[in-house]
């Protein structure tokens, strides 16, 4: 389609030339000047992540659930339960204060939150550009109803026209026909 042709879709639709439109809006209206459908961004459908980011979104996942806050809280009470338990016996192996738990506790903090944080930020990139592909289709949407709507009232328009056509040409036969009826009398 000629620029000419996407400048006047632009004006109609947004108001505004095609060289004003910022790039998403001229991909819409590219869109719409070429009748083709909306592509689900290629990203969204291949898996593009090394291995440490799909084990990081992993670990994430497990390490989010109720089922590793219920299973770690079994642990840890199992832990102190035993060291407690056996407490003076050679099986105790971190009697309290479990300083060995606490050092436990603090090195799988330092590692998981940092993961989690790794995988939060790729979810957080991968939902910005789905928001944007969203926006995209949305508008795109919103344009088409909008043009949509400009058919219909031309349309409407002439077929007003038309009827009012028919009317006038149907009140000049009925004119007529009373001045011959009238003549008669």
């Amino acid at each position: 389609m000629s620029q000419q042709a996407h400048d006047d879709l632009a004006k109609q639709l947004l108001a505004c030339s095609y060289d004003d439109l910022n790039a998403v809006q001229k991909s819409v209206i590219d869109l719409i000047a070429s009748e083709a459908p909306s592509n689900v961004n290629p990203a969204f459908k291949h898996d593009d992540r090394s291995f440490g980011d799909r084990l990081a979104d992993q670990v994430a996942a497990i390490g989010g659930s109720w089922g590793f806050i219920i299973a770690f809280g079994l642990i840890l009470v199992s832990w102190m339960g035993w060291n407690e338990a056996t407490k003076g016996h050679p099986l105790a192996f971190d009697p309290y204060p479990f300083i060995f738990l606490n050092l436990m506790l603090s090195m799988l903090a330092a590692i998981q939150a940092p993961v989690i944080m790794m995988s939060q930020n790729r979810a957080a990139a991968r939902d910005r550009e789905a928001a944007e592909h969203d926006y995209t289709v949305n508008l795109r949407a919103e344009l088409e109803i909008m043009h949509l709507h400009d058919k219909m009232d031309a349309l409407r328009e002439k077929q007003m026209l038309e009827l009012l056509k028919r009317q006038n040409e149907a009140i000049k036969l009925l004119k007529t026909q009373v001045t011959r009826l009238s003549g008669k009398l």
